[in-house]
């Protein structure tokens, strides 16, 4: 059987890699990883989530979420991951002022995501928590998940 072209990877990214375009710390990776979207190196999913998020931000950013929409598979918060956010912050990962971040990751999760893409350095991309994340995921019959700054996902593309 012939190898053909690599398959896109499933990336989730949460609201921070939108915002991020139009942040000059973070401009350039952001703009890169979307370039790797459009290029099909990724499969983007976008949550309702990030809808909601990106729906109170400037209208740059509205707008360069409007233009992903039509490349990226739109998914729910569904039940499934509710309970998982719901574990995450049953354990201890992240405090309930912060149950969004954990929304992001059960969603990704969920979704049956490879990889999250974040700039929250607190919260998710994180060398603490996400074994934590992971252990959570495992535990109850999930894939573990990698988790990376855009940075980190585009540096062997460049």
């Amino acid at each position: 059987m012939a190898i053909t072209a690599v398959q896109a990877v499933r990336v989730y990214a949460d609201t921070s890699v939108y915002g991020g375009v139009f942040d000059g710390q973070f401009a350039d990776a952001s703009r890169a990883f979307f370039d790797l979207v459009r290029r099909g190196r990724f499969h983007l999913v976008l949550s309702a989530l990030v809808r909601t998020e990106v729906a109170q931000a400037p209208d740059q950013v509205r707008a360069l979420l409007a233009d992903c929409e039509r490349l990226a598979e739109v998914v729910d918060a569904g039940n499934d991951a509710i309970r998982l956010r719901r574990a995450y912050l049953d354990a201890g990962i992240v405090g309930p002022k912060w149950n969004a971040d954990a929304l992001h990751v059960a969603v990704a999760t969920v979704s049956n995501c490879r990889l999250i893409v974040s700039w929250n350095f607190r919260h998710t991309v994180h060398f603490q928590k996400i074994p934590l994340y992971n252990g959570i995921n495992q535990s109850l019959g999930y894939a573990p998940i990698a988790i990376h700054s855009p940075e980190e996902v585009i540096a062997d593309e460049q």
